[in-house]
């Protein structure tokens, strides 16, 4: 056993009263309360972050629906436009097919119109120039009066037959 001599019995006797002392004081209550409080906060900072974490998943589980939307929403427009496009481009070609095709049909037309008016010309001048030499010949072969009446009444008579 330990002598009071031994300074291993007065280490023991100082241990035992410094222990005492802080029992008399509440120190170990003190410390578990301490502990205890320190141990809440770190629950309530743990329940906090666990909320906060869930929150930001819901966020960015919102965010990237959002996304997935816009991006739907993006090709269904895309999409929208390329099918106006196709359908304003046939349009066009439609139009133009069929202005060219009545362009076409007017350039005939007027073809057409200027065979028509150059004939008509053409059969006018030879008309004129046939009367011409009909009356050359006639008033060479009918010399006077009575024929030179003759000539101009044939020419008034076939001028009226012609128009």
């Amino acid at each position: 056993m330990l002598n009071p001599g031994q300074p291993e019995f007065w280490v023991l006797v100082s241990f035992t009263l410094f222990i005492g002392l802080l029992a008399y004081y509440g120190v170990p209550g003190m410390i578990g309360k301490a502990l205890d409080a320190r141990a809440e906060a770190i629950r309530k900072e743990l329940d906090e972050a666990r909320r906060l974490r869930e929150e930001a998943q819901e966020l960015l589980a919102d965010y990237q629906r959002k996304a997935r939307e816009a991006e739907d929403e993006a090709r269904a427009i895309v999409d929208n436009a390329r099918r106006e496009a196709e359908a304003l481009a046939a349009e066009t070609r439609t139009n133009l097919k069929e202005s060219l095709e009545r362009r076409g049909k007017l350039a005939e037309e007027k073809i057409a119109r200027a065979e028509a008016q150059a004939l008509a010309e053409v059969k006018a001048a030879a008309i004129d120039q046939a009367t011409a030499a009909a009356e050359t010949v006639i008033k060479q072969r009918l010399a006077g009066q009575a024929g030179n009446a003759m000539v101009d009444s044939s020419i008034r008579d076939l001028k009226t037959r012609l128009n």
